[in-house]
Order: C-alpha cells, then structure tokens, then sequence
C-alpha cells in the first residue's frame, strides 16, 4: 500500500516540510516505543487486508442489512483487499519488507489502516443513511467502475515498477509512467475514493484528505526529489502529469 514510509535517505533537493513529516510518519509507523522489531511492515497491512473480507460480512450478519448497497460495497471493498494481496505475493514491494517495532505496527493499525475499516461499517450499520446525488442504480455503477479502473492502474503501474526496476535501477518513462508519474497512487486514489462515494459520509472524508495530504503528498514530493537526479528528468516532467491532467 502506497500510504505507507519508505525509509529511503532524503533526497538532496526534497522541501523541508516533506523531510519533517517523513521522520513524523517513519517513527510513529516504524520505531513507535523502541525495542524488538518482531513484525514486518507488510504483515500489518496484509492482517488489515486479509481482515477486510470477513469483517464487511461480518457486520451485514450482524446488522441484517440485506440492502444492495451493503453487497455492493463488500464486494468492492473485499475484492480490492484480495487484490491487494493477490499483487503482493505476485511482486512485493521491498519497502514493505523492513522490520518494525511493536509500537510502530499498532500505531499504524490504528492511525491508518483500521479507519478503512469504518468505512464499511458506517453503511452497513446504518450510520450513514447515503442520500446519492444519482440513483442508486446509477450510482452504484459509477463506483463500481472507478474501483475496477482504480484497481487496475494499480496493479499495472506496480507490476512495471516491479519488474523494470529488478533490471536496472532508471527513470521509468514508458507504459503507465509515460503519461502520469504516479500512477500507482492515482490508482489508490481512485479505489479509496470509490470507497467513500458509496459511504457518502464525512468521516471517510476526513480520512482520506489526512492519507491523501499527510502520507501520499509527502511521498510523491520525496519521489519527485529523488527523481530528479536523473538525467533526462525535466524533459520527462514536462511532459507528464502529476497524477491528472493539469497537475503537473
């Protein structure tokens, strides 16, 4: 998952801010309380991943909530994670592999990757009563959609990445990154997004605006300094996205 630090060193060029909220992030998700590091970063992610499935079904047991809006999003929510799991075993991302604290892995599990979950539970208990813009037919596929998509250009762009950079460590300027920079968070974006379209509640609002603006944005501006030592860099940004048209 994007949403996590990469303990990288800190590019030359990479703003200040950026630097002060990766060393926030690193201590509180990685090195939280000292001591053992039993865990490595991507079992966390993959027990909340793994849990998505079983916890969505839960809860429409447990709530009797039969309505298509609950099925609906478990099946988006669910089939995402597996996705996720799916992309993990097949080209894992070494990032995730690095061992942390106790601390660290429980600050994570609940400053982060826990809040999904309420996502779920928000509709499916009945705490959000979504009044959609559409109807709910209409709605409804136009989630559908921006998940799939989303779970595709995820997929894809890390799978280039995978595979171009256990050949040589380069610029990667073709197939997705030909045109966006970062695809791979615009497909998480786009699947989380999806996520609380069908919520259609405040809350996931807010917990993506602190994803999105407290991790996502300091990794691209870290990604985008430390891109920049190559040499063919301001060619290539000046003709690419950030992550949509406009955004560059």
């Amino acid at each position: 998952m994007s949403t996590t630090v990469i303990s990288t060193p800190f590019p030359a060029k990479a703003t200040a801010w950026a630097q002060t909220m990766r060393r926030w992030t690193n201590y509180v998700t990685s090195d939280l309380g000292g001591g053992p590091r039993p865990w490595k970063l991507s079992w966390i992610i993959n027990f909340q991943k793994l849990g998505t499935l079983p916890v969505l079904a839960g809860s429409i047991a447990w709530y009797h909530n039969t309505t298509a809006g609950a099925w609906v999003y478990l099946a988006m929510h669910g089939t995402s994670s597996m996705v996720w799991i799916i992309k993990d075993l097949a080209f894992p991302d070494r990032n995730f592999q690095k061992r942390i604290t106790v601390g660290g892995g429980v600050a994570l599990f609940f400053t982060v990757l826990g809040w999904y979950w309420l996502f779920g539970w928000l509709l499916i208990s009945g705490a959000s009563r979504p009044s959609y813009p559409l109807p709910d037919y209409a709605w409804f596929c136009l989630c559908i959609s921006l998940c799939i998509l989303g779970n595709v250009i995820m997929f894809a762009a890390d799978a280039q990445k995978y595979v171009t950079l256990r050949l040589k460590r380069e610029l990667i300027t073709d197939g997705l990154f030909r045109y966006i920079r970062h695809p791979n968070y615009l497909g998480e974006m786009m699947v989380y997004g999806s996520f609380a379209l069908m919520v259609w509640h405040w809350l996931p609002v807010v917990v993506l605006v602190w994803v999105w603006g407290g991790m996502f944005a300091v990794n691209i501006t870290l990604k985008e300094a430390s891109m920049s030592r190559y040499p063919d860099w301001e060619q290539y940004k000046q003709h690419t996205w950030l992550l949509l048209p406009l955004a560059i």
